[in-house]
């Protein structure tokens, strides 16, 4: 197990997933969790920490308040409302960004300690107001980004080409969402080239990187176990200083030759957060597609701005 306090605000299906991925890798030595209704939030505390006994784990799951942040090695912001079917992430705009201007408020009176991750969808756009909001650097405040759609790329490879995961070096950029692109020209499928691997198929890699999430919300009314997943593995990285490149929501100020936007794009991690960018040889093709996509996120980027300056 190792050391690390882990504050998640939010305890509803990705806030509580987290805390159980977190619980059941022993990442961290304290896991805190924070919601507007401090019940569930002490239930989904004691749920967990059942889990702890078999095997046992030396580990403290319990509830809090947003000060606690102030202290954390690491804080989740995992607040908001779940997408219904046929919503998209963008749907949620309005309530998510007045949900984060209210906990940005929380947050900047106690102070911020360790990096603060966020996942609130719409993720690039709520992970820009969270930035500004607590008037961090880009690289301590950054979204979860295009972490799960890579998780969603890599399976439909395996199940593409057979292909086990762990031999596949791939990665979607651009928006959590439905402009999502895939840098082909830099996979590798067990060290091929992927138009070199039997049974790949770009158009449909692209096409179910997309539709997986609302396939899982059409059938169960949520996602959160890929999610959970993919934020314990970014904690454990940031926890552990290992230094793992993982695509992520970040500022971009010049790279990929975008400026002030915030945008899924590959990122070095360690304890501090974010350390540096990692810019992927890409076509001019693929360079555009990225540039659509970013060009959507600011779109929506100046609509959560308005709602904030109406909010002020």
């Amino acid at each position: 197990m190792m050391n690390g306090k882990i504050v998640i605000l939010g305890a509803g299906h990705v806030g509580s997933h987290v805390a159980r991925a977190l619980a059941a890798g022993g990442i961290g030595q304290e896991i805190v969790l924070v919601d507007l209704i401090r019940e569930k939030a002490e239930a989904q505390a004691m749920d967990i920490a059942d889990s702890l006994s078999f095997p046992a784990v030396p580990m403290v799951v319990r509830t809090g308040t947003a000060a606690e942040c102030a202290d954390a090695d690491v804080t989740v912001v995992a607040i908001g409302k779940a997408r219904e079917p046929g919503q998209t992430r963008l749907d949620l705009l309005g309530d998510s960004t007045r949900m984060i201007y209210g906990l940005a408020q929380e947050m900047k009176e106690s102070g911020v300690g360790g990096p603060v991750v966020s996942i609130t969808n719409p993720c690039d756009i709520m992970a820009d107001c969270l930035r500004k909001l607590l008037g961090l650097s880009r690289f301590r405040v950054f979204g979860t980004g295009t972490l799960l759609d890579t998780a969603r790329l890599l399976r439909t490879l395996n199940e593409q080409t057979g292909c086990a995961r762990d031999r596949i070096d791939a990665c979607v950029l651009g928006e959590h969402g439905d402009s999502s692109m895939i840098p082909f020209s830099a996979v590798r499928i067990g060290g091929k080239k992927p138009e070199e691997t039997a049974g790949f198929d770009s158009e449909q890699a692209l096409r179910r990187t997309h539709e997986i999430g609302m396939d899982i919300i059409n059938g169960k009314g949520s996602t959160e176990f890929g999610i959970g997943q993919a934020a314990a593995f970014l904690i454990r990285s940031i926890l552990l200083d290992t230094k793992a490149v993982l695509p992520l929501s970040v500022h971009l100020e010049g790279e990929y030759g975008l400026t002030d936007v915030q945008c899924g794009v590959p990122c070095a991690v360690g304890k501090n957060g974010i350390e540096r960018i990692v810019e992927l040889p890409m076509t001019a093709e693929e360079r555009e597609a990225l540039g659509r996509s970013a060009e959507i996120i600011c779109k929506h980027t100046r609509l959560a701005d308005e709602i904030i300056a109406g909010l002020e």
